[in-house]
C-alpha cells in the first residue's frame, strides 16, 4: 500500500508540471502517450532526485516503486521510472521486457541514458539488440553502446567485429533515428583511441561516408 500511495502521490504532483505546448508538440511529432503532462526532463530529474532522498529516508524500495511507475501508462511514470530503478538491482528479464513495452523514441532513448548504459549486462543486450529487426530495439542499442564507449568501455575482438557490422547494416537501414544514432556511436567508438579510429575510417569509406 506504501508503494501505491506513492505512486498516486507522484502522478498528482505531474499536475503542477504541466505543460500543453509541449504535450501538444510530442504530439505533432507522432509521440502519442495514453497520458502526457508535458514535463521536461530537467523537471523529472529534479523530482527523481527528491523521490529517492525520500524513499531511503523512509525505508522504501526504489526498485518496487520503479516497477510500479513503469507500468502506468503515463509517459512521465515511465520515465521516472527509468530514472529511478537501481541498475544493479534490474534483472536482465526486467529489462526486456521493460524494452518490449517501449513503444516511443523518447522512452528508448531514456531506458538507455538513464539506466540500460549503467547496467552490467549493458553489452550483452547492446549487441542483441542491436541485430533485431525493431527500430526502437536497435535505436536503444546504439545508444547504449555510445555511452559505453563514452564511458571509455573498450569492446573485446569480436565486439568490435559484431558493432562494426551491425553498425554499416544500421546505416544503410531504413530508419532515420537509427541512422543517426549508429553514427554517433561509432563516433564514439573512434574516440576510444588511434587504432580505433582507423577501424571507424575504414568500415565507414566501405559504404562511401566519412568520419567527421
Amino acid at each position: 500500500m506504501e508503494i501505491n500511495e506513492q505512486v498516486k502521490e507522484i502522478k498528482q504532483s505531474f499536475r503542477q508540471m504541466m505543460d500543453g505546448a509541449i504535450a501538444k508538440s510530442m504530439r505533432d511529432k507522432g509521440l502519442e502517450y495514453r497520458l502526457n503532462w508535458g514535463a521536461t526532463l530537467p523537471r523529472l530529474r529534479e523530482m527523481a532526485h527528491d523521490i529517492r532522498m525520500q524513499t531511503a529516508a523512509e525505508g522504501l524500495s526504489a526498485y518496487h516503486l520503479a516497477i510500479a511507475l513503469w507500468k502506468e501508462e503515463v509517459r512521465e511514470c515511465k520515465i521516472l521510472a527509468t530514472m529511478l530503478m537501481p541498475p544493479g538491482e534490474l534483472p536482465i528479464e526486467v529489462a526486456e521486457i521493460w524494452m518490449e513495452q517501449t513503444h516511443s523514441q523518447e522512452i528508448a532513448e531514456q531506458l538507455a541514458f538513464n539506466l540500460l548504459q549503467q547496467v552490467p549486462y549493458a553489452p550483452l543486450i547492446a549487441y542483441r539488440w542491436m541485430a533485431s529487426d525493431k527500430e526502437l530495439y536497435q535505436l536503444c542499442a546504439f545508444h547504449i553502446m555510445s555511452r559505453l564507449f563514452m564511458n571509455g568501455q573498450e569492446p573485446s575482438e569480436r565486439g568490435i567485429n559484431e558493432f562494426l557490422d551491425q553498425a554499416i547494416a544500421a546505416l544503410q537501414g531504413p530508419f532515420p533515428s537509427v541512422r543517426k544514432a549508429a553514427m554517433q556511436s561509432v563516433l564514439h567508438f573512434a574516440e576510444l583511441g588511434l587504432v580505433y579510429e582507423r577501424m571507424a575510417k575504414s568500415v565507414l569509406k566501405s559504404i562511401n561516408l566519412e568520419l567527421f
